[in-house]
């Protein structure tokens, strides 16, 4: 964990300081390399280290871009709604990776994006998010904080194959039961 709260403080200060500022509605990729410490039997990316990639592309382009001063600093916090990933072949110990970070769309209260894992241009893993802020026990309307953050379209339409990998999230929820 430490590790993780390392590496969030490498991006906030880099991007504050160091980083040239991007725009929000571009594709950010970043270059990573598999560690020993991401490996499972020291052998292939973790699954979770997947998940924790595309954590760190999300905040550096909240971090990087007008996002930041239009939420984090107006007391708004990102939450997760969903995410989900789909595997097509392990990252090896060592091997280089670049994670894309893609804006899909948006709705009322909820941006979507597509992070792209690939190695030599042939995609090992896609992980698509469901992201919005949240602010006083509410959760609040992305297309003014798209609008604000800089973003000149008033709407991006979400595929409607993103938006059905979300479909049945909070029925699963409803209908979990758990017994004692």
């Amino acid at each position: 964990m430490i590790y993780y709260w390392l590496h969030i403080a490498y991006i906030f200060f880099g991007s504050r300081f160091f980083w040239n500022e991007v725009d929000l509605s571009a594709d950010l990729t970043r270059t990573r390399r598999v560690s020993l410490l991401d490996c499972e039997a020291l052998r292939f990316m973790a699954n979770s280290k997947y998940f924790y990639y595309m954590d760190l592309i999300r905040l550096e382009i909240l971090f990087r871009s007008d996002l930041y001063k239009n939420t984090i600093k107006k007391g708004m916090f990102p939450v997760l709604g969903s995410q989900k990933i789909i595997y097509k072949k392990p990252l090896k110990r060592w091997k280089k990776f670049d994670i894309t970070l893609i804006l899909e769309g948006w709705e009322d209260n909820w941006v979507y994006h597509r992070q792209v894992f690939k190695h030599n241009d042939e995609i090992y893993a896609i992980g698509i998010t469901k992201v919005g802020f949240w602010k006083k026990h509410k959760i609040q309307n992305m297309s003014k904080i798209i609008a604000d953050s800089g973003i000149k379209k008033s709407e991006m339409i979400v595929p409607t194959d993103i938006l059905n990998l979300f479909k049945n999230d909070y029925n699963i929820i409803k209908n979990t039961e758990i017994k004692p």
